[in-house]
This record gives C-alpha cells, sequence and structure tokens, in this order.
C-alpha cells in the first residue's frame, strides 16, 4: 500500500504509466460489434455497454462499471477496482484521508474480518495505491474459480462493509506516519514535492497526497467515515477483471455480490477550484543533509484528456529521455549532471510536466539549472526536428504496447485513464501519439515551456510579463467522440502452468561449444516473448582483484556497439517494442530481454552485438562511473544502505581481491574514482565467451520459432570463445559472531533495522522445506507473525518481515529479518523483532497456521510459474544446476508432508535472535 506520488521508482517508470489524449485524430467510427460472448444472454441486473478492442464494457444499476479484459494464455487473473477519489478531493483538514482509507481498506470488513490472512492463505499479490485523482485496489491470484469467487465478495464487502474504526487506525496511524517519515528520506522527493506546492496556490495537486502530518495526527473517525461512505460507493467505482477467467462466472459473480449494493442518494458534487495563470518564475531551495545536489524545473500543462496532452509526453521525452534527449547531452554528457528525468503527470485537471536531474557534490547546481531552463525554454531557437519526434513516438509505443500486451500491468494502468474521466483515454492516447506531428509538438513546447510558467527560480518583476493561457477543463464526452477502436488484439491459448506440463512443452538442447537451450514456445497475448541468458566466467584464481572490472564491463554492454552508439541502440530497441536488461558482477552475467515474435531474430542480433562488440566508449564509461558514484554518495548517507553495508561486512570472511568479497560502499567509492576503461575492456575480452559445457544457458518462453531460433542462437553464439576456463565460485560457511551496531545518519526521519546470520544448509539439506516454510510463516509473507506484530498490532512499521534464501551446491545459506521504523521507537521495534524470533524458535507454530502457510504458500509458487518472465529465469536456472521442473514437484510434496515438529526442529538447530548481527542505523538523537 503506498501513496503513489513522487517515489523514485515512481518517476523512473512515469512515461510507462502515464497515459491520456492527443490531437488531429481521424473522426470516429463506430465501436466494434460485442463478441458473441458479450452477445450471450446476461444475468439480470447488468448492462452491456460497448466493446472496444476485444475490451466489455458493462454497467449495474446501481452505477458500478465493469470491464473485462480476457487473456487465457497466463493461468493468472488480476482483479482492479478503481475509487475516483484521491487527494484532489481533500479539504481544509482532511489532507491525506484517501490514503490513510487506503491503508484501512485492509484491516477488515463485515464478511472478511481478517483480511491480511485471507489473501495470504490464497497465495495473492496485492496491494493498494493512493493518487491525486483517484484510490486503486488489485489482487493477482493463479486463475482459480473459487480464488476469483473470494476476490469479487471481498471487494464487494469491503466496498460498504469496511471497519475503519478507532481501533484500528490507532495501529495504523503510525504506519502511515513511518511511509511519511520514509519519504522524507528521499532528497529528490522532498525536492519535488516542494517545487509543487510552490507552483499550484489554489488546486489540490499542489499538496502531498500523503498529507500533512497534522492532518494525519489528528484526523477522528466519525469524519473519516464520513469521507469514505461519500466516495467508496459503487457509482463511483469502476471493476476491471484482467487474465484467465470466465466471462460469464465473472459477470455472474458481479451481479451477485455488487448488485446487492444499492445506489446511494447522496450526490459528489464536481471539483471546480483552478488556479490562475502564473505571472511569473517561482524559486524554491530545500536544505537537507545528503550527498547528492539535485535540480527540478516545472511547467504547468493540460489534463490528460486535452488533445495537446501527448504531445507533452512526447516533449518529456525529447527533452529528457536516457540516452538521447536534449537535457540528457547539454547536462549528463557535458558532466553538469549525473543523470536527468522527465515526469509528464496524466492527470483529470491541469496537470504539469515536471524534469529533474541529479548532481554528485562537485557539481555547480547554479549551472546545471541554466542550463536545464536555457534547454527547456528554447524550442524558439532549436525547434522540434522529425528526428526527435519519431524517437519519442517510438518509445512511447514500447512503452504502451509492453502494457497492453500484459493484462495485469493494463488492468491496473487503467486507473488512471477512468479517474481522468473514460479507460478508453488509454487507446485514444496511443493513437493521438501516433498522429502527432512536428508541428504539434513544436506549438504546445513554445505556448507552456515559457518563464512566467515556470516554478524553479525567484520572483522578478516585470513591466510587461509574458503569460500562458490559463489551462481549462476538458470536456471527455466531446473528446472520446473522436476515438476510432483498433482491431482488438489476438487471444492466446489457455497454457496449463503446470510442473509436468512445463517439462513436456520445453525443449532442451545444446550448441557444439556447450552452450545449454531451454525453449518453451507457446502463443501469448501480443505474440510477446521473453528470454533469459546466464553466462559464468572464470575462476577464483582468475578473477582476483576483478570484481569492479566485472560490474562495470557488463554495465557498459548496455551502452552501445562498434554498430551503434549509445542513443542509436537504445532507439532501435524502442523501434523494436523490446526491452534488453545486462547486468553481472565477477563470476556472472545476466541478460533478460523481451520483445515480440517477429522482432525477436533482429533483437538477438543486438544481443550478439552487445555481447560480443561492444563499444567501450570513453565518454559513456565516464558517464557510468559518476552515476555510480552519485548513487554509492547517497547510499552513504542513507540508514537503510548503510545497515545493509554494515550486516555484509560483518559477514565478510573472504580475504581482500577474492571475487567472492563483498566490497564495502566506501570501498567500492575509492574503486570508481580509480577505475578505467581500459581494465574494463580487458576483462570483458579475456572472460567473456563459452569454453565448456556449463558456462552459458539461456531459456526463451512465448511466441517463438523454436526451429528457427536453434539456428539464431548457434549463429549468435556457436563459435564464441572464452580466455579463461569456467570454475564454480563456491561458498563456504563461517559461524556469524551475533553482536549489536548502531549507526548515526543525521535529519534522516526514517531508521531502519536489519539482522543476519548464516545457516550451514542448502537447497538440498534435509532441512531445507522445513526452514523456507518457518521463514514464511515467521516473516515471509504479509500474514506472518513479523508483519503481524510490528505493523498490526504494534503499529511502528510500515514494512518488515524475513528472507531466507540458500544455495543449492553449497552447504551455506543465509537468514535475515529487516524494518522501517521511526527512531522513536527503536526499542519497541527490537522488543517486538527479539519475541517473535525466539518465540518461534522455542514454541514453534501451530498447526493450523503451518496448514495455512502451505495453502499460501503453494498458490504463489503456482502463481510464479505463470509469469513468463519468472519462468524463463527458472528454465535458465535448471540448466546450470541439471534440473527440470519436476524439481519443483519434489519440494512441493516436501512442503506439503511437513509437521509442526519438523519447524520447531529446523529453528531450534540452527536460529536465533542472539546470534544474528544486528545493525539499527537512524538519527537516535
Amino acid at each position: 500500500m503506498t501513496s503513489s506520488r513522487f517515489s523514485l521508482s515512481a518517476v523512473s517508470l512515469s512515461l510507462a504509466f502515464a497515459f491520456g489524449g492527443l490531437m488531429h485524430v481521424p473522426a470516429i467510427a463506430a465501436e466494434s460489434a460485442p463478441p458473441a460472448a458479450a452477445n450471450a444472454k446476461l444475468p439480470a441486473g447488468i448492462q452491456f455497454v460497448r466493446n472496444v478492442e476485444g475490451i466489455n464494457e458493462y454497467v449495474l444499476p446501481n452505477g458500478l462499471k465493469v470491464l473485462l479484459v480476457p487473456d487465457a494464455s497466463k493461468p493468472s487473473t488480476t482483479v482492479n477496482i478503481t475509487y475516483r477519489v484521491g487527494s484532489r478531493y481533500e479539504n481544509y483538514g482532511e489532507t491525506g484521508m484517501a490514503h490513510l482509507l487506503e491503508h484501512l481498506m485492509f484491516k477488515g470488513s463485515k464478511q472478511h474480518p481478517r483480511l491480511w490472512e485471507e489473501m495470504s492463505q490464497r497465495g495473492v499479490q496485492f496491494n493498494g495505491t493512493t493518487s491525486y485523482d483517484r484510490t486503486n485496489y488489485y489482487e493477482t491470484f493463479a486463475a482459480k474459480p473459487e480464488t476469483l469467487k473470494w476476490a469479487l465478495s471481498m471487494e464487494a464487502d469491503r466496498m460498504v462493509n469496511s471497519r475503519i474504526s478507532g481501533e484500528d487506525l490507532k495501529t495504523e496511524f503510525s504506519v502511515v506516519r513511518n511511509e511519511m517519515e520514509k519519504n522524507e528520506n528521499s532528497s529528490i522527493g522532498m525536492l519535488m514535492q516542494r517545487v509543487t506546492s510552490s507552483a499550484y496556490q489554489w488546486h489540490n495537486y499542489g499538496k502531498d497526497t500523503i498529507g500533512a502530518r497534522t492532518d494525519v495526527e489528528n484526523v477522528n473517525i466519525p469524519h473519516l467515515q464520513a469521507f469514505w461512505r461519500k466516495y467508496y460507493q459503487p457509482d463511483n467505482a469502476t471493476l476491471t477483471v484482467a487474465g484467465a477467467f470466465d466471462a460469464n462466472q465473472v459477470l455472474q459473480l458481479v451481479v451477485q455480490y455488487f448488485g446487492k449494493i444499492p445506489r446511494p442518494k447522496r450526490v459528489i458534487e464536481p471539483t471546480y477550484t483552478l488556479d490562475p495563470t502564473q505571472d511569473g518564475e517561482r524559486d524554491v531551495t530545500v536544505r537537507r543533509v545528503g550527498e547528492s545536489p539535485a535540480v527540478v524545473a516545472m511547467y504547468h500543462t493540460m489534463p490528460a484528456a486535452d488533445p495537446d496532452y501527448a504531445a507533452t509526453e512526447a516533449l518529456a521525452l525529447i527533452l529528457a529521455d536516457s540516452p538521447n534527449g536534449r537535457l540528457y547531452k547539454a547536462l549528463v554528457e557535458a558532466k553538469k549532471t549525473v543523470d536527468v528525468f522527465p515526469y509528464a503527470a496524466n492527470l483529470d485537471e491541469p496537470g504539469f510536466l515536471l524534469i529533474g536531474a541529479n548532481l554528485r557534490s562537485d557539481q555547480d547546481t547554479a549551472e546545471a539549472k541554466k542550463i536545464m531552463v536555457s534547454t527547456i525554454e528554447g524550442f524558439a531557437q532549436q525547434p522540434v526536428t522529425e528526428e526527435e519526434l519519431a524517437r519519442a513516438k517510438a518509445k512511447l509505443n514500447s512503452d504502451l504496447a509492453q502494457i497492453f500486451n500484459d493484462p495485469e500491468k493494463f488492468a491496473v494502468a487503467l486507473s488512471d485513464n477512468i479517474a481522468s474521466g473514460d479507460w478508453r483515454l488509454f487507446l485514444l492516447f496511443r493513437d493521438r501519439v501516433n498522429a502527432l506531428t512536428v508541428a504539434d509538438v513544436q506549438r504546445v513546447a513554445t505556448t507552456w515551456l515559457k518563464t512566467s510558467n515556470r516554478t524553479t527560480g525567484s520572483f522578478i518583476p516585470e513591466a510587461k510579463p509574458e503569460r500562458v493561457p490559463a489551462p481549462a477543463k476538458v470536456n471527455v464526452t466531446e473528446q472520446i467522440k473522436t476515438f476510432k477502436p483498433g482491431v482488438a488484439i489476438a487471444q492466446a491459448e489457455v497454457f496449463d502452468s503446470s510442473t509436468a506440463n512445463i517439462d513436456k512443452r520445453t525443449q532442451i538442447g545444446s550448441l557444439d561449444n556447450g552452450l545449454k537451450y531451454a525453449l518453451l514456445p507457446k502463443t501469448t497475448r501480443g505474440n510477446t516473448v521473453v528470454m533469459a541468458m546466464n553466462l559464468y566466467l572464470g575462476d577464483a584464481q582468475s578473477l582476483k582483484d576483478q570484481a569492479l572490472n566485472a560490474e562495470l564491463a557488463a554495465a557498459m554492454l548496455n551502452r552501445g556497439t562498434e554498430k551503434l552508439s549509445h542513443q542509436a541502440f537504445t532507439e532501435e530497441l524502442d523501434k523494436l517494442k523490446a526491452k534488453l536488461q545486462i547486468t553481472g558482477g565477477a563470476g556472472n552475467v545476466s541478460v533478460t530481454l523481451e520483445t515480440v515474435r517477429d522482432n525477436l531474430p533482429r533483437v538477438l542480433e543486438l544481443v550478439h552485438d552487445a555481447l560480443r562488440q561492444p563499444a567501450f566508449n570513453e565518454t559513456e564509461f565516464t558517464q557510468l562511473v559518476n552515476a555510480q558514484l552519485a548513487q554509492l554518495e547517497e547510499s552513504s548517507k542513507d540508514p537503510q544502505a548503510l545497515a545493509i553495508d554494515a550486516v555484509r561486512q560483518a559477514n565478510n570472511s573472504w580475504p581482500a581481491g577474492d571475487p567472492r568479497r563483498y566490497q564495502s560502499i566506501a570501498e567500492k567509492i575509492a574503486g570508481l574514482k580509480n577505475a578505467k576503461l581500459a581494465d574494463v575492456r580487458a576483462f570483458w575480452k579475456d572472460f567473456y565467451g563459452i569454453n565448456q559445457a556449463n558456462q552459458a544457458q539461456v531459456a526463451v518462453v512465448g511466441e517463438f520459432d523454436a526451429n528457427a531460433l536453434k539456428g539464431q542462437l548457434a549463429s549468435a553464439f556457436g563459435a564464441w570463445k572464452a580466455g579463461h576456463d569456467f570454475q564454480r565460485l563456491n561458498k563456504v560457511y563461517n559461524a556469524t559472531q551475533g553482536k549489536d551496531q548502531r549507526i548515526a545518519t543525521p535529519d534522516k526521519a526514517n531508521a531502519f533495522f536489519f539482522a543476519n546470520m548464516s545457516v550451514p544448509t542448502s537447497a538440498q539439506s534435509p532441512d531445507y522445506p522445513a526452514l523456507v516454510m518457518a521463514n514464511y510463516l515467521l516473516g515471509g509473507n504479509v500474514n506472518s507473525r513479523i508483519f503481524n506484530r510490528i505493523r498490526q498490532k504494534d503499529g511502528i512499521s510500515y514494512g518488515g518481515g524475513s528472507s531466507y534464501s540458500a544455495a543449492y551446491l553449497d552447504e551455506v545459506s543465509s537468514f535475515s529479518a529487516y524494518a522501517i521504523y521511526a527512531p522513536q521507537n527503536r526499542e519497541k521495534l527490537e522488543t517486538g523483532m527479539r519475541e517473535e524470533i525466539n518465540k518461534a524458535v522455542r514454541d514453534g507454530f501451530t498447526a493450523a497456521e503451518l496448514e495455512d502457510g502451505k495453502k499460501s504458500y503453494l498458490q504463489e509458487r503456482q502463481l510464479e510459474r505463470s509469469q513468463d518472465n519468472l519462468l524463463a529465469q527458472n528454465l535458465a536456472s535448471n540448466l546450470f544446476l541439471g534440473l527440470n521442473m519436476q524439481h519443483d514437484t519434489e519440494l512441493e510434496k516436501k512442503i506439503s508432508a511437513l509437521t509442526v515438529s519438523d519447524l520447531k526442529t529446523a529453528m531450534q538447530k540452527y536460529l536465533a535472535y542472539e546470534k544474528m548481527v544486528r545493525v539499527f542505523s537512524g538519527d537516535f538523537k
């Protein structure tokens, strides 16, 4: 559960999830006729509205809208319900109410009093988010009729029967405040909040979604309940069901559970507050403890339904895409900043375009801001080019395709469009992007990207200020009339994700040089295909003192080839609707990609060029090193990073230079400052390649021609030789010396706890299944003892738990516990963690806990096998270990046979709170 406002991950992915309107679209044609399923006799109490590109829309008499997005290619289902209420609807003294309700809606309802437990028992992946215009709740689960029935009944019940009690508020209040404090630890996040609040004079978009601390601390239950009863009603909600399901069953269940909720008599008045035209530039300075400076520029723009909104999204990429944007070249390549990022807000009412950049401590913020502003406001002197627009369209279309082809992502992504007035805005945005012209984008740039509309600098009086027009609301009904539906996406096969079927369908083989492959062809929605490739390099002796070079070499492979520059390489991937990531370190490299069937051969050529013909450009290397230095320097002040760093140093038993030795933050910083491109290139030349069996594995899942792919793999990698043979870097067990450690992080509102101990077990050990399930019940799921103690009961942490991970080939594993919390709650947090861990070790778990945990854990594993990217990674790993999916079945049988005595015996044999290295980092003054 989270506020979807200005988290760094949300900013970095903003363009992939922000959708709205645009311009110059042909006149709308009649929507496509409904398919046979939609024409079939509907249950009484529901009405068919329309079929658009394979998506069916219905409405109930009480006003609830229903969207069905069928896709049988993955045996999973997503239920997403969107309420048109967010921070924009909060009045004086109510800030944070929408977000607080999002939390309380997980506390239970009349028919589902123990909601977290019920979700965990069914292996459901779930969350909720709150934004300016909407709140949504979603669940993804293995496609089972009984789980679907449960999800729909639960959402209907908590819509009108949630507790929203004072008792629940007492515990959840601290959790929300803990989340607020966590956000305050982000210097760039706080800067963006301050800029936004200064840019808006009256409108609620200027207020942080999580709310004012005083409002959250002083909210009363009657007021909160009144807010809930007003907005959490069927006529203010849209229910989306996506993935594998029986449409008739869904409609019957919707009528059964939601149809009995009466339409409310109250009326939600439309909001009408808008900001006037900004009459001059504004400037904000935030002074906080931190290592990396940042600069931000923000401009008011139009709503998502406006015909010009798509041009704003294109401008965001033209300006700040990496590595192709104007600001990337003017700032990052010029070594003025370490990165640059855009955020085009997809909102129901007039929104904004925000551009930000992070700097290293020795870079000049004033100079960076000056360059940023002059570049953003320089379109009159340097107009938009056809090449820039083509790149932006390719990127936007690639992002849209990635979401539209994944029903889970699509169902959740529709929430913003629903909040902006109509779910079809997603499709209208796609069409408007393709209709964009250079003239459109140039006009939008010169209209809105002006000094008087900017929030970054100080107010400067002018005799004749130049002003932009005041943005107005948009009539969504009129805009949607311009929408012309496209062809419905092709549906895929109903895929059986059982281990037996996966083994049966998977083709296993190898090339002459030892590269092993696992190919699982199947039809998919949108003809998508994913690949996971693992390379193993060198041995302990040859890799000595090479850890940093190995990491940098892998990172450089994403930055251009001998044939294509970094910019051209990323452009080509966008055109091919492909996502490629290459990461690695000492001893191993991981390659993951996602694309569509027809583009797979060309994408494999790009992977070949990246691995075998990388550019190793000096400028790109300098940018990479600076970016990593900035990140590490910021981590040196972060409580979470420092706690984890301290624990890993304490458990570090390998000598200096050994590739298995953990490098501390300080050591990595020192190493990066002395890193040389020639050494990195030499590492790549010596180590990358395939000399023997088990040195490389590749797994491909999805829509592809298996015979053709075998030839493409042989062509790309069949003759590839490495300069060093491979010998696996074994790991050994060393007993952890338990101790407490405190780390001071001044001016950080949030603290972090991290504890860890080594355990002498492998994934083949007899005790492994018992330890897996013991960890799952103790802190490995949202119904675990640790989570229930520190969040549900004590209300002192937004999140925490435990983890257990074991190597397959070495008798060494790791058990950890962790949590975020307010520094003043350190003693209470420590008490809770110690008591819950030691109680579990001493007394074990109940039979009921174990049975519920087994059911939940096994359903989660089934769900993971339905995700093509996770399945590909699993198949690649199995190739290295010499396993097949039957190994999963055998483990699950052992899990199913576990007794409470098995868990208690294993925990008492290995685990104890006092044996762990326990680090508390924060501002404890």
